[in-house]
């Protein structure tokens, strides 16, 4: 028996329109392949119907009807543009290479995305793996370029109003993001991916179009990965930011390169490997420049700071530091992808806070975070992290004004769904431990201790 998935096959479903829309005939054609090959198969019309609906054929029968369809419509198919798993698909290293062809590129993401719908384990219950960001960084450098995606894969034309639509969507997730929390959209974002950007990437669409709508669904893949990143899913996140990575590159888009590479180090980071974080900083500014975007630029020269600072090399932080400050000075006004609105100079002096507090030095921890707060509406998350932030310098010199501080934290971070928040706050909660004595520190030590447990 197949597996039911959750939606109608609408990938599955353009292939055998184009193909005549005969369905006792296509299953007529699969079961005569498979007899080639020694199989007894008993496949008929409800069949065809059954798979329209949903429903996954056991290996090697996906092959087979990508096959069968490959002869009537006289071009490559593969199961992953007919919408369904093969034993390729369910490969526990699916989404953490950087392909070297434009068609490995889309076959590579959508059974990320098919796989993750189907909650398959093993996207789940891998940890971050050392190796691949900086074997994707390095093949996005020396891929021969720049590549050509245009497309005749089936009777749908992709037009501008698609991509707007692509778009438009990437907005939405975006701000949401923000305001609640990667565990609140990281699903909906992959729904998104697999039900209604797989069919436009398998669709007809011409150069100029193409770029537009491989730019848009690397940004919407950044964000899944973005999400899963700021649940501490750090092996899904690290497949999706590879994914988007090769997409941006296919769209030919230096810039969006950049900013993926810059959230790449920043995870690295994240998870002690602060040496990989330099290096993929390193490499983000090279996108960053040759896009020519000074703000972009300093945000790389930001993340490179904070890996410097977490390897306690406090001339090297600075020497980056200050060469941020001197990118951001040459930014134009206006020239920001709406994707980087988020970098200003509270972003700035919250990174710039990080770097100190990874330095150990809380006077200037503190004097950065509270600049930080100046932060615009919208980035809930942010202001969170933020406030944590502050919270945690204030422990060595003020804990009570700590604890009013982290209050504020704790008030954003109950509405949030984001592990990192939680972190955050377990990370202040072990620094106040040296004053648990005081009424008012052991009770909010025990207010956190009760949400992150429910986290």
């Amino acid at each position: 028996m197949g597996r039911r998935a959750k939606q109608p096959n609408r990938q599955f479903e353009e292939l055998v329109e184009e193909a005549g829309g005969v369905r006792k005939a296509l299953a007529r054609r699969v079961v005569d392949r498979g007899r080639g090959l020694g199989l007894k198969l008993s496949y008929d019309h409800t069949s065809i119907g059954r798979w329209l609906s949903g429903e996954q054929p056991q290996p090697p029968v996906p092959q087979l009807i990508a096959d069968t369809l490959t002869e009537l419509l006289g071009r490559t198919i593969t199961p992953a543009m007919c919408g369904m798993s093969n034993a390729r698909d369910a490969a526990p290293d699916l989404g953490l290479e950087f392909s070297l062809s434009l068609s490995g590129a889309v076959d590579a993401s959508t059974a990320l995305w098919r796989s993750d719908i189907e909650h398959r384990r093993f996207l789940h219950d891998t940890s971050y793996a050392v190796a691949v960001y900086p074997a994707a960084s390095m093949r996005w450098l020396t891929l021969p370029g720049p590549e050509h995606p245009v497309s005749i894969g089936s009777s749908r034309r992709v037009g501008q109003i698609d991509v707007d639509a692509v778009q438009s969507m990437a907005a939405a997730f975006r701000d949401l993001d923000n305001k609640v929390g990667g565990g609140k959209v990281r699903s909906t974002i992959v729904q998104y991916l697999h039900s209604s950007v797989a069919p436009l990437l398998r669709g007809s669409f011409n150069e100029h179009i193409g770029r537009q709508l491989f730019g848009s669904t690397a940004e919407l893949v950044r964000l899944a990965g973005w999400a899963a990143y700021d649940q501490e899913d750090h092996g899904l996140a690290q497949r999706y930011l590879i994914q988007a990575l090769r997409l941006a590159r296919a769209a030919s888009d230096g810039a969006l390169s950049a900013e993926i590479m810059a959230a790449m180090s920043h995870q690295a980071t994240y998870v002690g490997r602060p040496g990989d974080a330099i290096d993929l900083a390193r490499a983000a500014q090279i996108a960053a420049r040759t896009a020519g975007l000074a703000a972009l630029e300093s945000e790389c020269h930001m993340v490179e700071a904070h890996g410097h600072a977490a390897r306690q090399d406090e001339t090297s932080c600075t020497t980056a530091l200050n060469a941020a400050e001197r990118a951001y000075d040459r930014a134009r006004p206006g020239e920001q992808p709406v994707w980087l609105a988020y970098f200003d100079q509270s972003y700035i002096s919250a990174k710039t806070a990080h770097c100190f507090r990874e330095l150990g030095d809380h006077t200037r921890t503190a004097q950065f975070a509270q600049r930080s707060l100046t932060m615009s509406a919208g980035y809930q998350r942010g202001r969170a992290f933020n406030l944590s932030l502050l919270a945690s310098a204030l422990t060595v010199t003020d804990p009570r004004e700590a604890v009013r501080v982290g209050r504020g934290a704790l008030d954003i971070a109950v509405d949030l769904a984001s592990r990192r928040s939680l972190s955050y706050l377990r990370d202040l909660r072990y620094r106040l431990r040296p004053f648990n004595d005081l009424t008012e520190v052991a009770d909010f030590r025990q207010q956190i201790l009760e949400l992150t447990r429910r986290g």
